[in-house]
């Protein structure tokens, strides 16, 4: 009897245990739908990437931040620049005093750079400047390129400049951007194409209030293409699409519905939501503006940075 009473508690046992085995096994098959749910929080740059593009991460370099040597006066200034004294009276200008546009003219650098490192902080418009005072300019003897890389796989940006006399190339910094959104259909699958441009001169520089016609409508263009618009002037390499229409601008901002305060949508960087150009945030875009407008500039768009193909060899730190 006893023994009949352990048989039948031993075999419930046994397919219990067969049963929870059976339970736990089953749990993995609805993970996905959990993690579905889960990535649909994250930004859609990181729920979209590739699984393949994993491969590349290697590939891609580590995220630095040089900018700074290149508005410093100090000694670890960057080998592109140099410190100038500002003087009214100037052997390359006769007949009236030089003034920061003069200046700017002169070394082949943007009001902007110059403003930024006469005022030792991001500040591009203000230009009260006294005799002595010193701020950077890039060098008339230097020959040097400017090339942004845009991963489209990392929603990334990396920028560098090119010493085209000693073929070395410098990675000056890496920032976040936004692309253009998916299209299965297009080449790199995304609105925004593949290849290699020149960026153009017909650069802008918006404000609330200035409207202008995109899309055959009026809008104020600080809603589209934030603070500032560098458009893309002509294919080079490897272009998907022609350059025209295309661009690299700030995030839009919009009027924010309870006090109809105009914001940044800072949102809209690190996603795949453009019409097809490269949105940076307010900061990097002005950032970038006033050192790439007065220099040759590339704009490298890959699907992964190991696709890309740089000019130089890269400087040794």
């Amino acid at each position: 009897m006893k023994f009949s009473r352990f048989l039948v508690l031993s075999t419930v046992g046994l397919f219990g245990f067969i049963g929870i085995l059976s339970f736990m096994k089953k749990k993995p098959e609805q993970e996905p739908e959990v993690a579905q749910v889960i990535q649909e929080e994250i930004p859609i740059a990181i729920e979209e990437m590739p699984e393949s593009s994993q491969a590349h991460d290697n590939d891609a370099p580590k995220d630095v931040d040089r900018i700074r040597a290149l508005f410093t006066t100090g000694p670890q200034k960057l080998p592109i620049v140099e410190t100038v004294k500002y003087t009214s009276r100037v052997p390359w200008l006769k007949g009236r005093p030089a003034w920061i546009t003069d200046y700017a003219s002169h070394y082949a650098t943007s009001r902007h750079f110059i403003a930024r490192s006469l005022n030792g902080r991001a500040d591009y418009f203000t230009q009260k400047v006294s005799s002595g005072n010193k701020f950077n300019v890039f060098r008339k003897d230097k020959n040097f390129n400017f090339h942004l890389v845009v991963d489209l796989s990392k929603c990334k940006m990396f920028f560098y400049y090119h010493d085209t006399d000693t073929n070395e190339r410098m990675l000056l910094k890496s920032y976040v951007v936004g692309v253009g959104r998916r299209d299965e259909h297009a080449p790199s699958g995304s609105l925004t194409p593949l290849g290699t441009y020149k960026l153009g001169d017909k650069v802008a520089i918006y404000k609330e209030g200035v409207t202008g016609f995109f899309q055959d409508g009026e809008v104020e263009m600080i809603q589209v293409f934030g603070t500032r618009w560098i458009p893309f002037a002509e294919e080079v390499d490897g272009c998907s699409e022609d350059a025209r229409g295309y661009g690299i601008h700030g995030a839009p901002w919009y009027h924010r519905a309870e006090d109809g305060t105009l914001v940044e949508d800072r949102e809209s960087v690190t996603r795949f939501e453009s019409d097809g150009c490269i949105r940076l945030l307010q900061e990097d875009v002005e950032e970038i503006f006033s050192i790439v407008i007065s220099k040759p500039t590339y704009v490298h768009i890959v699907k992964t940075f190991s696709d890309v193909e740089l000019p130089g060899i890269e400087a040794e730190e």
